[in-house]
């Protein structure tokens, strides 16, 4: 063992500098509040509220994907903004447990099932969780969910698609033996459209078959798929693109940010040798910070997106079918900073374009594999999304055939696995489920 001294450089990060690469992935609204709290901590900072109309922000609503284009200058109904009286679906359920005929201690428990229903209004419960969690024999648990599946809407408290079918089969048609038969055996088969192998083991004829079917397909596999509705969230655009005389702008949206300035009867303290103006010293260069930090956010944002927009340019003009491969990687080089600036910059925002209100990491889409065309993962996505929904419903195309399609029509080269992944992802059936 001995000691000896060596010399190294190390990388510290400071909190400034933490703060300041956090600033950097704030949403416009979370920069506002950010802001709010520094003026609310440092007495220098003085904040000037830009002159806008806070009861009718321009806000638009946004989804995973994107959001249809809205007209910015369309009259605003104050009327919309008032607040719903309508019942949510819980609040429906709880009335119906409310005027019931029971026991209080048997409400209790009706209660305690219909709040831990599910999303689409299934009990996730058994009755042995039920008989555990209440300490309550199985029996008065067997009886609680028999009061939740009589309750409306039919089919709610189900504990699975299977229950949830019978449940409405017999409060709709309390007489059909043999579409409750289906239901109870078949239903796998009903799925995989396989009719003639219902038919023959049911020994009925295969127009009968195709009649239980389309009385199965009437029935909502979801009572209560509204049971957790919100209010519609909507976000601030951060980034708006403008088309003016045939030329693209690029802004930022601040006018919800305040403006940042010193608060001047404090200057005179400054650059004296006392405890107040040491104390005043520090918040000084805080608020110089403060106001460097907010600079350099804008400036880096606006170079990203002109960069973007720049490769992304067929976008404005024909939509997310024309969006090119595009990474970090390629944009921070562009701009000479580091790829996980631009990944903080990106993060969180969104932009408003002519073509719609998107998330602003939409517009970064990787190239597929082996395609030499250029095309991106997202263009693919379009693409798949439109011929499905324009395909002939009684004969839809297997994934096979959309590879070859793309491939023939559209010259990219997509295999079917690909193909297979991007349904999932977009949520779309196989072709023998989306056989009508």
């Amino acid at each position: 063992m001995k000691l000896e001294l060596s010399q190294k450089q190390k990388m510290v990060m400071t909190p400034d500098l933490n703060q300041a690469i956090t600033m950097l992935q704030y949403s416009t609204v979370e920069m506002e509040q950010f802001i709010q709290e520094q003026a609310m901590e440092n007495p220098l900072i003085e904040l000037e509220e830009n002159n806008h109309d806070i009861s009718f922000r321009e806000d638009y609503p946004v989804s995973k994907s994107h959001s249809k284009s809205l007209n910015t200058h369309s009259e605003v109904n104050p009327l919309d903004y008032l607040k719903s009286e309508d019942k949510g679906m819980w609040e429906h359920l709880l009335e119906q447990a409310q005027f019931l005929d029971i026991e209080e201690r048997e409400r209790t428990i009706l209660r305690y099932l219909i709040l831990n229903l599910d999303e689409n209004g299934y009990l996730p419960l058994s009755t042995s969780d039920i008989s555990q969690l209440l300490n309550v024999t199985e029996q008065k648990s067997l009886y609680a969910i028999d009061l939740l599946q009589q309750l409306e809407p039919a089919g709610v408290g189900a504990r699975g698609l299977k229950e949830c079918l019978l449940l409405q089969l017999r409060a709709y048609h309390p007489n059909d033996r043999m579409t409750e038969q289906v239901i109870t055996d078949y239903l796998e088969l009903v799925a995989n459209n396989k009719w003639k192998e219902i038919s023959s083991s049911l020994e009925i004829p295969f127009e009968e078959v195709k009649s239980i079917v389309t009385l199965i397909q009437s029935l909502d596999p979801k009572p209560c798929a509204d049971i957790y509705r919100t209010p519609i969230r909507y976000q601030v655009p951060d980034i708006i693109i403008e088309k003016v005389r045939e030329k693209y702008t690029i802004s930022l949206n601040d006018k919800f940010i305040p403006t940042v300035n010193m608060n001047k009867q404090y200057t005179t303290y400054l650059g004296q040798n006392n405890e107040a103006s040491n104390y005043l010293n520090k918040h000084y260069q805080k608020y110089l910070w403060l106001v460097k930090s907010i600079e350099q956010r804008r400036l880096t944002i606006l170079k990203i997106t002109e960069v973007m927009i720049d490769k992304q340019i067929d976008f404005l003009t024909n939509g997310v079918a024309s969006l090119k491969p595009l990474t970090l990687k390629n944009v921070a080089e562009e701009i000479d900073v580091h790829e996980s600036t631009v990944s903080r910059a990106t993060k969180n925002k969104v932009i408003q374009t002519p073509m719609g209100t998107f998330e602003l990491r939409m517009f970064f889409s990787s190239k597929l594999g082996k395609d030499e065309t250029g095309t991106s993962a997202a263009k693919v996505k379009a693409l798949l999304q439109q011929l499905v929904k324009n395909e002939n419903k009684r004969k839809p195309l297997s994934d096979q055939k959309i590879s070859a399609y793309f491939r023939d029509q559209e010259e990219v080269n997509v295999s079917r696995r690909t193909i297979a992944k991007y349904r999932e992802e977009l949520n779309i059936l196989s072709s023998s489920k989306r056989k009508v």
